[in-house]
């Protein structure tokens, strides 16, 4: 009886049957040490997604376009290649070089706007969608001539205009120039610094005077009042009428009965006020005001 119950117990051990009242062997579960970096490795993935994904750049911000109108917008810059001229732009890719040839070809079809050594003046920024446009000297458009439309009355007669040579009307032309910086996507956020490095391949704006900087304090008391009256006084340069007056609407070269070259900057339109602010090279000698 002893020996058949041995045997017998020793074939249900065998066979895994349960037995009343025997804990059963089983085989040992896997240890929980391992159950971790089976976890770590099905989270890793997501993570490195997140660090390595290639996230677009940040579009510009509405505080950024207030600073780059702020600090850019009025500036001056010495011209490093002649600009073109023309209505539509010259269009230039962003953080690339100048393409020489296609430079060439702009300024042979739409003439010379400003050329290489001058000091010119960005006088307004427009944002694209992918594009910053940026007028400079008043943006490439033809100038009119007030002189040529202008008469002036004395009692109840009216005196022409004095006719124009073909040379003074080629003198007169003064246009601007419309830069297209193109980034070819949406614009980056970007300060006024980037904004002046994209533009470093027409213009240098290093050493020149910085709309930002107050740089009236400067000059001369009778000057700085003037500027501050905003109206141009004699002696002023061309910088100081910019910073009093703004751009004018026309300018008008000629020679005086002496034989000197002047310039007339020329404020207002007849009927309304109108100043005209008379340049000996970059000197104002004269403003005479008409209402």
């Amino acid at each position: 009886m002893g020996v058949q119950f041995s045997i017998a117990l020793l074939v249900a051990l065998a066979l895994g049957g349960d037995i009343p009242g025997l804990t059963p062997f089983r085989s040992a579960p896997p240890s929980l040490g391992n159950a971790f970096p089976a976890a770590v490795v099905t989270a890793r993935p997501d993570t490195q997604a997140v660090q390595s994904s290639d996230h677009p750049s940040k579009t510009l911000q509405p505080e950024s376009r207030l600073l780059l109108v702020r600090f850019v917008d009025g500036e001056f810059a010495r011209v490093v290649q002649p600009l073109p001229g023309g209505k539509k732009g010259y269009k230039i890719p962003a953080g690339k070089p100048l393409d020489m040839q296609h430079l060439s070809d702009a300024l042979r079809l739409y003439g010379t706007a400003a050329s290489q050594g001058d000091t010119v003046q960005i006088t307004s920024i427009e944002f694209r969608a992918d594009q910053i446009v940026l007028k400079i000297n008043g943006g490439g458009k033809k100038h009119f001539h007030l002189r040529d439309h202008l008469q002036i009355g004395m009692g109840g007669m009216s005196t022409p205009p004095p006719q124009q040579t073909q040379q003074s009307y080629a003198q007169q032309e003064l246009p601007g120039a419309t830069l297209v910086l193109d980034y070819g996507r949406n614009l980056p956020d970007m300060g006024p610094d980037d904004l002046k490095r994209d533009l470093s391949v027409l213009l240098d704006f290093s050493q020149q005077h910085s709309a930002t900087v107050n740089w009236i304090d400067t000059l001369a008391p009778q000057f700085q009042q003037a500027i501050k009256d905003e109206r141009a006084v004699v002696g002023m340069d061309s910088e100081m009428v910019l910073a009093a007056m703004g751009r004018p609407e026309h300018k008008v070269r000629e020679r005086d009965t002496e034989g000197n070259d002047t310039e007339d900057w020329i404020y207002g339109t007849p009927p309304s006020r109108t100043t005209f602010v008379t340049f000996e090279g970059n000197t104002v000698i004269r403003v005479k005001e008409y209402n």
